[in-house]
């Protein structure tokens, strides 16, 4: 009677078919988002168009799309993403290289990464960042003996990989093909490719990396800046050494909401890249803190949701977690990174905070998909649970 009670005693997380911490953390986020981005473009804003919440109006926007967007994707079964994941990555590829054809590509500050679709641009990277998540996963279930035997099993999903990274690099768009290519990776990696065989591959893509980081002067020139701000503060220097001041500005506690001097035209890009420089100044210390740990949250509930999926022998699902985890903490990294001057400039926005309707949209869609393999995991549980006390009940009568 006592081991019966046991089994049957779980805590709130394993009986809710929600996982509601990755939930909260995912619209806390979003709603400091929005404040940070009203915030950190009310002044660029009111001198662009005249409207001072003219950006905010538009996060809002996005932010309503992206939940809509995000119910609609919930309600699609995991299956559904398995069967199209090789169909949804050759669409990402073809907006790829839509993105190049001139007329259609859309140009902002000298690159070329936008499709103009009237209301608002899409931005194709954002769509291949999930769909490769969702490829990989089918790829290793289809071909998991290769992955873990031969060296060809790796090679060949790279192969694509190095195609999309190629045509970022066109835009050219450094950021997301280092995350595309960092995450594909790291699938590959805990999809149980031999440890010398993914040794010798990261070897020759930082080689690739570092070639391609020299071969251009605008690289060089952020990763000089990087090393040394202070040593060209009013050129090269200017985005990294202005940041650095808002995150000394803000000490422990902040100046307070609304009141940063770094937003007024000394920092470019504040409510895009840069906002959680603006934050940290306007918030202080304890509020990157608070952000940084609802982005652990985030990864640690990808990485559980993948475990338990693992546990019931669902690999799609379980690899699609970690992939989704995966890039969301490698992108919130780097960002973060880059606005503390650790890491070299990339342009890449912070996820599920940044001013930017394909970068929110998306990820929103990724978060639901997390949100559905929880949700099917802990329904296919209770099934099995419900089965097993049948079938000890029925033990028991007969």
């Amino acid at each position: 009677m006592r081991k019966h009670s046991r089994q049957n005693t779980m805590t709130a997380e394993e009986t809710s078919r929600i996982d509601i911490y990755l939930l909260g953390a995912t619209l806390i986020l979003l709603a400091l988002g929005l404040v940070m981005v009203a915030s950190a473009s009310i002044s660029v804003a009111d001198q662009k168009t005249g409207q001072p919440f003219y950006y905010l109006f538009r996060q809002g926007a996005y932010v309503g799309l992206g939940l809509i967007c995000a119910f609609i994707a919930s309600t699609f079964p995991v299956y559904f993403w398995q069967e199209h994941g090789s169909k949804l990555l050759i669409m990402g590829v073809v907006l790829l290289v839509m993105v190049l054809i001139p007329g259609i590509g859309h140009k902002v500050n000298g690159s070329i990464r936008w499709i103009g679709l009237g209301l608002f641009n899409l931005q194709p990277s954002e769509l291949v960042k999930l769909f490769v998540v969702i490829y990989l996963p089918g790829y290793l279930m289809r071909h998991s003996k290769e992955v873990q035997t031969s060296l060809s099993g790796l090679i060949k999903p790279m192969l694509i990989l190095l195609l999309i990274c190629a045509l970022l690099l066109l835009e050219p768009d450094f950021g997301a093909a280092a995350v595309i290519l960092m995450t594909g990776l790291g699938v590959m990696f805990m999809g149980g490719v031999r440890l010398w065989q993914f040794s010798l591959f990261m070897t020759g893509i930082l080689i690739v990396l570092a070639g391609l980081a020299l071969s251009s002067p605008y690289r060089v020139d952020r990763l000089t800046s990087f090393m040394n701000p202070w040593a060209d503060p009013f050129n090269s220097g200017f985005q990294l050494t202005q940041a650095l001041i808002a995150f000394g500005r803000g000490d422990f506690a902040g100046v307070g909401l609304g009141d940063s001097m770094q937003k007024l035209f000394y920092l470019p890009e504040a409510h895009t890249d840069f906002l959680f420089a603006i934050m940290a100044e306007e918030l202080g210390f304890m509020s990157t803190l608070f952000v940084i740990g609802l982005f652990v949250l985030i990864v640690w509930r990808s990485f559980r949701i993948g475990q338990l999926a693992e546990q019931q022998e669902k690999i799609f699902s379980a690899f699609l977690a970690y992939g989704i985890g995966l890039w969301l903490g490698i992108q919130a990294f780097v960002n973060i990174g880059v606005n503390m001057g650790m890491l070299p400039t990339k342009g890449l926005t912070l996820p599920l905070m940044s001013y930017g309707g394909s970068s929110i949209v998306v990820t929103c869609v990724a978060i639901a998909i997390l949100l559905r393999i929880h949700f099917e995991l802990h329904t296919s549980g209770a099934r099995r649970r419900k089965s097993k006390q049948q079938t000890s009940t029925w033990g028991w009568a007969s």
